[in-house]
């Protein structure tokens, strides 16, 4: 086949799988406001709304969906099938990451699509839309400022990859000269700055090999979209030797969970277990918990370090305040350009 052959068979193909995920699923695709799509067996659709949460729309016809699904196995050169019954891709549209599953595994077809975070959030917005105080908000800005290791910890859909992505515009904007290296497995998050990377593992290529590499790349902070395996070790050594100031995600409910979901993601990876160097390298775990009304942060806890029987964890609130210049987010007081001087009180 010939490379415009090719060209035009792409084409079509592009043209077949948005005819088959129809004009609603293509316009959730387009809102920024839309976090994730999600199809059931049932048949409904639901949206993730970055505000709202969860919301049950319309439904959509099974056949036409494993159209869908079909087409865009093929555009990526893989089968879908009872022997290859799971689909796990991007969408050629802008890196959407799609994960579909057919019979046997599930009595109808089923997908989620999980869009890029595509516009700019800043920590204020949390404050604006209720995610958590002022107060909460000075304890992070100090943290980031004092190049803490931060954990964010929390469920699935809880926002951790959201709030990840608000803190790093925050250091962006306020230390633009800092060159951040973001490690992911599928691309989620976009850095802003001139002098950063973003990479992304391969079939190859594991995040404990690619966090190797990036130290080796001049990194001022190391961010890890989620810690999910041995890469936790490795993460650790490096934030302890000599590039402080990193970001990463996890699974836990709570503070201490995450302490402990650390520790079994080490033991994973073969190694004896050293709670001293989690106690000393985590600075900051943030908790972020999904409700009914809504998204909120539970606990923001500093730890102190390992006594050798517990972890010394203690509510962050003992700094003094910061001056937070409105002027540089989108919380700006355009009609008095007032700064606003926030002294932490316990809320937690």
């Amino acid at each position: 086949m010939s490379e415009n052959s090719q060209n035009e068979f792409y084409i079509r193909q592009i043209d077949a799988l948005k005819r088959h995920l129809g004009e609603e699923i293509l316009s959730y695709l387009k809102d920024p406001d839309i976090n994730e799509i999600l199809y059931n067996t049932d048949g409904y659709l639901w949206i993730d709304h970055y505000v709202k949460g969860l919301i049950k729309k319309g439904t959509l016809n099974a056949i036409q969906v494993r159209l869908a699904m079909d087409t865009l196995a093929s555009l990526k050169n893989t089968q879908l099938d009872i022997s290859t019954p799971i689909l796990e891709c991007e969408l050629p549209f802008n890196k959407e990451r799609f994960e579909g599953i057919i019979q046997p595994i599930s009595s109808q077809p089923i997908f989620s699509i999980r869009k890029p975070i595509s516009r700019p959030i800043c920590l204020i917005d949390y404050i604006n839309q209720g995610i958590f105080t002022f107060t909460q908000y000075d304890q992070i800005i100090h943290a980031l400022s004092s190049h803490q290791n931060i954990l964010v910890a929390g469920g699935t859909g809880s926002g951790k990859t959201t709030f990840v992505y608000a803190m790093l515009h925050e250091i962006q904007q306020r230390f633009p000269q800092e060159r951040l290296i973001l490690l992911e497995d599928t691309p989620e998050i976009a850095l802003n700055t001139h002098n950063s990377l973003s990479l992304v593992t391969s079939e190859f290529i594991n995040l404990t090999r690619l966090l190797k590499a990036t130290l080796r790349l001049r990194p001022d902070r190391i961010i890890v979209g989620e810690v999910r395996g041995s890469e936790a070790l490795t993460l650790l050594k490096a934030w302890n030797t000599g590039h402080p100031g990193g970001i990463s995600t996890l699974h836990a409910n709570d503070a201490q969970g995450a302490l402990l979901r650390l520790e079994q993601l080490i033991e994973e990876s073969g190694v004896p277990l050293n709670r001293q160097l989690i106690g000393h390298t985590v600075n900051l775990i943030i908790v972020i918990k999904k409700t009914a009304s809504g998204r909120g942060v539970s606990e923001i806890v500093q730890c102190m370090g390992y006594d050798g029987h517990n972890y010394l964890l203690k509510e962050a609130d003992f700094f003094q305040g910061q001056r937070i210049n409105l002027d540089l987010f989108s919380g700006v007081d355009h009609e008095n350009h007032k700064q606003i001087s926030v002294t932490p009180q316990s809320t937690l």
